[in-house]
C-alpha cells in the first residue's frame, strides 16, 4: 500500500508543534526551576525556525531576568602584545603563519593606563590585558605586571587578562597580582576544535582553565560562532561550556579576516546567530553572557538591541583587538534606552 505524501501544511503544523514542545519544556526546566538544557534540547532550540524566534528571545530574557538580573557588565580590551603568534588558529589574523596584515607590535605601560583610564570612564567594571601569544614569557608577564601596577595606581577598575596557555607557575603569579578573571576560550565544540586549530588541543585550554580556577581566579572562556561547525557542534560547545561552569562567555560571531584560512567564509545570519544567543542562555541560565567580537557585522543595530533583550547580560565596548566595533557610547545609549543598568564596581569586588 502506497503511503501518501505528506502535504507542506502538515509539515509546517508538526514543526510548530515540535518547536511549542520545546520552548514550553525550556520554560517549565530554565525559567521555573532553573535547570540548563541539555544537549539534545539546545539543538532543538537551535533548529527552531525563525517563526518561533520572538518567542524564545523573549524567554531567553525572562531567564537572564530571574536567574541573573538586570545589570549588564560593561568592559574594554587592550592588545599589549598583538600579532605574530606563532598559532595556527584559523580564525586570527594575529597569527604569523598566515597572509594578514596584522603584525606584531607591542603598546607601552602609558598607553595601557590611558586605554584602562577611558574605558573606566564609559563605566566599565572590566579591564582586560590580551596578548597574541601561545602562552606568556618571562617577559610579558613582567610588561604585565609592570602594567597592572601601574593602572592601579591611577585607576579603580577590576583588571582581567587573556594571555594564552599558562603553567602553574605562571597562574600563581597572575593570582598573587590580584588578576580578577582569566580568558581562555575553548572557541569550538570539542569535536570540531581540529578543524580550527591544529598547533595545540582543546584539552591543553581546558587544562589552563581548571588551574585558574583552582587559584580562585574568576573563569571567563566562550568562543566564535560561525566557523563552519554544525548545529549539533554548536550544541555541544554550549554543553561543554555548561559543564566547565564558566563565569563568563563571551560569545564571538566570526568575521571572517583576509589571509586566514576563514576568511571566505560567509558571514552567520542574523537569525542563526540570535537563536544562538537564546540557545546558550537557556544552557548557561546563570553566567555572565557577554556580547563579543562580530555582533556588528552579524547583528547590526537592531540586532544588538534584540541580543541585549534576548539572553545577553554583558557587552565590550569600544575595539576589539583587530577589528572595529560599535562605539562605546552608542552601546551605552542603548542600554540607557532599553532601562538596563551597568553594573556598579563595587557589586563586583
Amino acid at each position: 500500500m502506497t503511503q501518501a505524501p505528506v502535504r507542506p501544511e502538515q509539515t509546517d503544523a508538526q514543526g510548530a508543534a515540535e518547536g511549542t514542545d520545546i520552548l514550553e519544556l525550556a520554560r517549565e526546566k530554565v525559567l521555573e526551576r532553573g535547570v540548563p538544557l541539555d544537549r539534545d534540547e539546545v539543538l532543538r532550540v537551535l533548529q527552531l525556525s525563525d517563526d518561533h524566534l520572538t518567542e524564545l528571545l523573549q524567554l531567553a530574557h525572562d531567564v537572564r531576568m530571574k536567574h541573573c538580573g538586570p545589570e549588564v557588565e560593561v568592559e574594554g580590551i587592550i592588545s599589549l602584545k598583538t600579532g605574530g603568534c606563532p598559532e595556527d588558529c584559523h580564525f586570527c589574523s594575529q597569527s604569523g603563519l598566515f597572509t594578514s596584515p596584522v603584525r606584531s607590535a607591542w603598546i607601552d605601560i602609558p598607553s595601557l593606563v590611558e586605554a584602562a583610564k577611558q574605558t573606566a570612564k564609559t563605566g566599565a567594571t572590566e579591564f582586560c590585558i590580551v596578548a597574541a601569544v601561545r602562552g606568556p614569557d618571562k617577559r610579558l608577564m613582567s610588561q604585565v605586571a609592570a602594567g597592572i601596577e601601574a593602572i592601579r595606581d591611577e585607576v579603580d577598575i577590576q583588571i582581567a587578562c587573556s594571555l594564552g596557555m599558562l603553567t602553574q607557575e605562571q597562574v600563581d603569579e597572575l593570582a598573587a597580582m590580584g588578576v580578577h578573571r582569566y580568558n581562555h576560550n575553548l572557541e569550538t565544540a570539542r569535536s570540531h576544535f581540529p578543524n580550527v586549530v591544529t598547533t595545540h588541543t582543546y584539552e591543553e585550554r581546558w587544562e589552563t582553565l581548571r588551574m585558574v580556577r583552582d587559584a580562585g581566579m574568576e573563569v571567563c572562556c566562550g568562543g566564535i560562532l560561525g566557523m563552519g561547525e554544525s548545529l549539533e557542534q554548536r550544541a555541544e560547545f554550549a554543553t561543554d561550556l555548561a559543564a566547565l561552569e564558566p563565569d563568563e562567555v563571551p560569545l564571538n560571531f566570526l568575521n571572517p579576516r583576509p589571509g586566514t584560512p576563514f576568511g571566505d567564509l560567509e558571514v552567520l545570519s542574523a537569525s542563526d546567530a540570535l537563536r544562538a544567543v537564546a540557545a546558550f542562555r537557556l544552557a548557561l541560565p546563570r553566567t555572565i553572557l557577554r556580547f563579543a567580537g562580530g555582533r556588528e557585522i552579524t547583528l547590526g543595530d537592531l540586532g544588538a538591541k534584540q541580543g541585549i533583550l534576548g539572553g545577553i547580560n554583558a557587552v565590550i565596548v569600544g575595539n576589539y583587538l583587530t577589528t572595529l566595533g560599535r562605539p562605546a557610547e552608542a552601546d551605552l545609549d542603548l542600554l540607557t534606552d532599553l532601562q538596563m543598568p551597568i553594573k556598579a564596581l563595587n557589586d563586583s569586588i
